[in-house]
């Protein structure tokens, strides 16, 4: 028997990751995400297959940034007519939408094709500790890479880690 992965659909499952943006530095921390979306630490990755997963990001609002970025970092958009430039210091966008930083940021370092789209729909971020509805989507924690206590529970009770007791007299 071979030990293989391939094209099989537990090799191209979907897996949610949750990542702490507290005192993350935003260019690491957006390289990363972008390379969980892309799929690119799975073995079976493919540039022209969508094989990604998941990613939650909270506490979005405690991201840094390094050197003078938050005094110099300015957001342009424009809406084509015009005098139509509008730009947004960094320090505003995080104070209004802390969420849009990361989002612009991931955004960034994807490749500019047809699935960045659906890539960039697979980020999840939230300017606060609380994830909302997708806490309980939540398999793999990015501290350690480990796959969370509950999920180990379910695959296996015997995995269960009990209380230690306290020695008697």
């Amino acid at each position: 028997m071979s030990q293989a992965v391939g094209n099989t659909a537990l090799a191209y499952a979907r897996v949610w990751h949750h990542v702490d943006a507290s005192d993350r530095v935003l260019g690491k921390l957006a390289e990363r995400i972008a390379l969980v979306l892309m799929g690119k630490h799975k073995p079976i990755y493919d540039k022209g297959v969508d094989c990604g997963d998941y990613v939650v990001v909270t506490n979005a609002r405690n991201i840094k940034v390094s050197g003078r970025k938050d005094e110099q970092l300015v957001y342009r958009k424009h809406s084509m007519y015009p005098g139509g430039l509008k730009e947004t210091p960094y320090k505003t966008v995080m104070e209004k939408k802390p969420n849009e930083i990361i989002y612009h940021a991931v955004s960034g370092m994807l490749p500019k094709n047809k699935l960045r789209d659906r890539r960039m729909a697979r980020l999840k971020v939230f300017g606060g500790p609380n994830p909302g509805i997708y806490r309980n989507n939540i398999l793999k924690r990015w501290e350690d890479g480990t796959l969370t206590d509950d999920y180990i529970l379910k695959l296996d009770a015997k995995n269960k880690v009990s209380a230690p007791s306290s020695p008697s007299k």
